[in-house]
């Protein structure tokens, strides 16, 4: 009898991780959890975040198998300043996680667009446990991470020549 497994092109999937902010201090240890988890040494290309003095960014993207994006998350959610998400992709969806000191880690599953999805235990979730219009319209707010957004959204794009154009202002 032959045993049936998945071809390891099944396996593989696309991941990002951006970390928007962390302190000087935390890159060599951040390259180093990184290295532990893909098995490869890393080398993240460390820029200064012009909205957070003494801090720096950088993107890494990989292509490895399923479930390294949560535990990227799991490690750099232990390290209180940093601001991050990360995003994997597979052939049928993804998930995305986001995280930030004040409001902690968010997971999402996403489609192929990278939408989040809400499915139908969510939905049963909100409504049960909610009482009013507001509320609801604050759980649904709170299952899509529009508060995780939000704050993370400031980061996105600032590079020195946004800086200097609205210095110039």
């Amino acid at each position: 009898m032959q045993r049936l497994t998945q071809s390891s092109s099944a396996l593989a999937v696309r991941g990002a991780l951006t970390i928007h902010s962390a302190p000087s201090a935390l890159r060599t240890h951040i390259e180093w959890a990184l290295a532990d988890i893909l098995g490869i040494t890393t080398r993240c290309e460390w820029t200064p975040q012009m909205l957070k003095a003494g801090t720096f960014k950088c993107t890494l993207t990989w292509r490895d198998r399923a479930g390294v994006a949560a535990a990227i998350a799991s490690v750099l959610r232990s390290w209180h300043y940093l601001y991050f998400e990360v995003q994997e992709d597979s052939n049928s969806g993804g998930e995305l996680y986001r995280f930030t000191p004040e409001l902690g880690i968010h997971r999402a599953v996403t489609d192929l667009s990278g939408a989040i999805l809400v499915n139908e235990n969510q939905i049963n979730e909100i409504l049960r446990n909610s009482f009013d219009e507001e509320s609801i319209r604050l759980r649904i707010a709170l299952t899509l991470g529009n508060d995780w957004e939000n704050e993370l959204e400031r980061f996105r794009g600032v590079n020195h020549q946004e800086l200097s154009h609205l210095r110039a202002i």
